[in-house]
């Protein structure tokens, strides 16, 4: 006597429902850290999940992501420069500083 469980359904098994959420959740992620850092999130989300090259997209997205807390300090530093060489008065530079720190 066989009984049918969801680990044993062929089309619908435990394992491929396991492999199915997971690149739902990696995807969803990567979704928020593309919109997060201004890149197409929805593009992204999809070329993850794409049926047997999403791991190649999800490793091509990780290389190729810009931290934005790093873009950020470029910008800063830069802004610092430009003060410390009198290229902006006081007041530019507070009003930029406030700016970028907005974000």
């Amino acid at each position: 006597m066989h009984y049918w469980n969801w680990w044993s359904f062929p089309l619908f098994g435990g394992m491929m429902i396991f492999w199915f959420i997971l690149f739902l959740f990696i995807g969803f992620l990567v979704y928020q850290d593309a919109n997060k850092r201004g890149m197409n999130g929805l593009l992204w989300f999809i070329l993850v999940l794409l049926p047997m090259i999403g791991w190649i997209f999800l490793i091509i997205y990780l290389i190729v992501r810009e931290s934005k807390g790093e873009k950020d300090s470029k910008a800063l530093e830069i802004l610092k420069e430009r003060y410390a060489r009198g290229e902006i008065t006081d007041e530019e530079y507070q009003k930029m500083k406030k700016e970028l720190e907005k974000d």
